[in-house]
């Protein structure tokens, strides 16, 4: 007998083959994955395209933040540059302050 005919031996005492036992598994996760999909409220076929969607707005809104931060940390340190140089042509009486 090989493995594939061999029965597996499952809790309620029946004996299955293994082909039998798989179907039965792939049917059992089929069914789950359908009952999480439903849930979610991605059941109506759609929901490899909503998935899509939802992770391109989530990278949209990374890429914001980003950019967000990137932007700040430029007005910070443009207004620090241009501070010290005010502060040098004041200090060096450039600016045509009083004399």
């Amino acid at each position: 007998m090989t493995d594939s005919e061999k029965p597996a031996f499952v809790e309620n005492m029946l004996l299955l083959r293994k082909e039998d036992f798989d179907e039965l598994l792939a049917h059992a996760a089929e069914r789950g994955a359908e009952r999480v999909l439903s849930h979610l409220g991605l059941e109506n076929g759609h929901a490899a395209r909503d998935i899509r969607e939802l992770r391109d707005l989530l990278d949209a809104w990374r890429d914001a933040r980003r950019t967000a931060w990137q932007t700040f940390v430029r007005v910070l340190t443009t207004g620090l540059l241009a501070a010290l140089l005010i502060g040098a042509a004041i200090k060096l009486k450039l600016m045509g302050g009083p004399q």
